[in-house]
């Protein structure tokens, strides 16, 4: 028989190894380790989003922020070190992304329940999820077992996180490298259905461009002037504070807010799927429930990969 090469029995132990980490994931993951996990991180979010229902949009977009950049986990939660730049100031994230104090409490708090044992990779995945729920979205089965960072990329975030400026081509090649279809990129872009968005971010839009409804622009002018107020917040479609499929008739008005959000129906390959999910709020929701769990499992680290960390915003020893 013959002796197997030194790259197979690599290969071979990549395999297996792989294969062990996936066996790290499981939707019970905490259940003999910390039971009361899921339900603490559960009831810290309803407690937010009834405080604040734009939170909901905040937590479901910090854990996207922090998927697209190196994957998920946790890395946008860490603060700048001698070591790195870390990801909350770079430029999609800085006075933007929010959220950070409502998983930091949740992070507390299973602290005091269960030492080092559930991560801030995981708190910020099914509070993403639960947030969608608390809005009227649909739910979906996280998988859980991540483990936290020890790093964090100023760079990799200015880089991976589609910008409001891009065209179509342009959002189906951002989400193309991290493995996304065009069809999970628009059931992804219609989360915008919850959630506010800056003036700097859709002045341009509002001005300048021609495909654009001009009520829908002359009412977003009084918000957003051409000079100035570019903190003026908006909301992303007519009912921002509930998770449905407005976001998608509004595209087909031309009353998409954002430059990005309008490309998907544009007279382009994503119209169609537009149209759909216009019509039929059940295949966005089913769509976008999928696709969500795509990106939940992005570039994760397991097993004794990475740490659980006893405080987000810091790696541990530091």
């Amino acid at each position: 028989m013959a002796t197997p090469s030194l790259f197979s029995l690599f290969c071979m132990f990549s395999f297996l190894l792989g294969m062990a980490d996936a066996h790290y994931l499981s939707p019970h993951f905490y259940q003999s380790s910390c039971p009361k996990a899921l339900s603490v991180i559960r009831t810290a979010v309803n407690k937010a989003v009834a405080k604040e229902r734009r939170m909901g949009a905040s937590l479901l977009r910090l854990h996207f922020h922090d998927c697209f950049v190196l994957g998920c986990d946790a890395s946008i939660l860490l603060n700048d070190t001698a070591n790195f730049k870390g990801e909350k100031t770079a430029d999609p994230n800085n006075n933007s992304v929010r959220g950070y104090d409502i998983i930091d409490a949740i992070k507390s708090r299973l602290e005091s329940l269960c030492p080092r044992v559930v991560s801030c990779a995981d708190i910020v995945a099914v509070a993403a999820r639960d947030s969608v729920v608390a809005l009227g979205g649909p739910t979906w089965t996280v998988q859980l077992g991540r483990r936290d960072s020890t790093t964090a990329s100023f760079s990799a975030a200015k880089r991976d996180l589609p910008g409001a400026g891009l065209s179509l081509s342009g959002l189906i090649s951002a989400f193309a490298k991290k493995g996304f279809t065009a069809k999970e990129m628009v059931a992804l872009s219609g989360t915008h259905t919850i959630g506010k968005v800056h003036c700097k971010l859709f002045r341009d839009r509002i001005y300048h461009e021609n495909n654009i409804n001009d009520g829908f622009a002359r009412s977003k002018q009084k918000i957003c002037p051409s000079e100035g107020g570019g903190e003026n917040l908006s909301g992303m479609d007519g009912t921002p504070d509930v998770f449905d499929n407005i976001y998608f008739r509004h595209l087909k008005d031309n009353k998409g807010l954002l430059h990005s959000d309008q490309q998907l129906y544009s007279g382009g390959s994503t119209d169609s799927l537009v149209l759909s999910y216009s019509t039929h709020p059940t295949y966005f929701f089913a769509d976008v429930a999928k696709a969500m769990v795509k990106m939940g499992n992005l570039s994760l680290l397991t097993g004794t990969q990475g740490e659980i960390r006893t405080k987000c915003w810091k790696i541990n020893g530091s």
